[in-house]
């Protein structure tokens, strides 16, 4: 197969499973850690009137499905490419970051919860995932 068009394959096979990834963890986290009565997480207006209301807890998912589906996502695209492996799975963190400014501007969260999630969540686990499928595809 060409090398470019393996890699391409590899950006969007990361990107795709990094998602799906997430997802999941943001479906199942309020059967784990329901929010607060009357809440309904998958409304933005909702959650955005009722932020406040939310425990430290709360936040354990939504920073697990972050930085798990941005280092699923880095891994699978490392193994994947035919070459660049580590700047296509650090690619796949910095297009995880810029979706995570986005949503930090959308939904209100504490600050501490934006800061640690921004800085830990998308670039050190892309460059860890970036390992792991480097080392895997050898």
């Amino acid at each position: 197969m060409n090398p470019i068009l393996k890699n391409i394959i590899a950006v969007i096979v990361g990107i795709v499973l990094g998602g799906l990834v997430n997802f999941a963890l943001v479906a199942v986290s309020a059967a784990v850690i329901p929010p607060p009565a009357g809440v309904d997480p998958t409304n933005m207006e909702s959650l955005q009137a009722s932020i406040h209301l939310f425990a430290s807890k709360l936040f354990v998912f939504p920073f697990l499905a972050h930085a798990l589906g941005t280092l699923v996502g880095a891994a699978v695209a490392a193994f994947i490419a035919a070459s660049h492996k580590m700047t296509i799975a650090l690619g796949i963190g910095v297009f995880y970051l810029l979706v995570g400014i986005l949503a930090a501007t959308m939904i209100p969260a504490p600050l501490w919860f934006i800061i640690l999630d921004l800085v830990v969540a998308y670039i050190p686990m892309a460059w860890i995932g970036g390992k792991l499928g480097s080392s895997a595809a050898r």
